[in-house]
């Protein structure tokens, strides 16, 4: 679908991170986020369903200029339906922070032709001193939960990972022939970890609800927000992170 040439795109984001993103440069352009989009606070834009249940049909009824999705939190069907209706879609793939990066430019400056936001060189900027801690010497082996009943955690070839690795936690699984293998409790406690990283999303993992399950082992209770969203929040990830890790030693 096109545009006028000089009226600004009107979006629909099916991805948290990049409606907070959108949110964040230009409010004006959403016409239609998921249930799940939840920042900023407050923002009154219509709703579409789930990140894996959106109503197409509805998202049709919009008309929006462009579609925002990433291949890993939204089905192909649904992005197929989306393009047989007629809709541009932007299908962005993220497992690292540089692409990460990349990706959030594409959306903004190329998907909707907005200059480069402030904020995304304010989150380069915060991790370019951030040191790559993957391999080093003192890096802290870590397992990484995402789920329980049953239990899952960071496999490889992740976002999630790319940033932990930054800050000095080597990931046990990243070489698991999976991203997100199913793991028994039992082979996590016996795979030798010097702490268990916990995330409040897409599990809400707390206090009472997580580290009981590695008894002697530090937990580090952190954002899901800031290790798993690609948007503003890669500013402060850096340090709201590694404030998180360090209370674990």
């Amino acid at each position: 679908m096109t545009t006028g040439q000089h009226r600004a795109p009107r979006v629909v984001s099916l991805v948290p991170s990049l409606t907070e993103a959108v949110a964040a440069t230009a409010p004006d352009l959403l016409i239609g986020v998921t249930d799940w989009c939840s920042h900023p606070a407050g923002l009154d834009v219509p709703r579409v369903g789930g990140t894996k249940n959106p109503d197409t049909a509805r998202i049709a009824a919009l008309a929006p200029d462009l579609v925002l999705a990433n291949e890993e939190e939204n089905r192909a069907p649904d992005l197929g339906a989306l393009r047989a209706a007629g809709l541009d879609v932007l299908v962005t793939e993220i497992r690292d922070l540089d692409q990460a990066l990349r990706e959030l430019e594409r959306v903004l400056v190329r998907g909707c032709r907005l200059p480069r936001p402030g904020w995304l060189d304010d989150a380069a900027d915060a991790w370019r001193d951030v040191r790559a801690g993957a391999g080093a010497a003192d890096a802290r082996g870590a397992v990484v939960p995402i789920w329980r009943r049953p239990w899952m955690v960071l496999g490889r070839d992740t976002f999630a990972g790319d940033l932990l690795a930054r800050l000095g936690v080597r990931n046990l699984y990243a070489d698991h022939a999976e991203r997100y293998p199913r793991v028994p409790a039992e082979e996590l406690n016996a795979r030798g970890a010097d702490l268990v990283v916990l995330p409040d999303e897409p599990y809400r993992f707390t206090a009472d609800d997580g580290p009981e399950a590695f008894p002697g082992l530090p937990s580090a209770l952190v954002s899901g927000r800031h290790l798993t969203w690609y948007g503003p929040s890669l500013a402060a990830a850096p340090a709201v992170l590694g404030a998180a890790l360090d209370a674990a030693r």
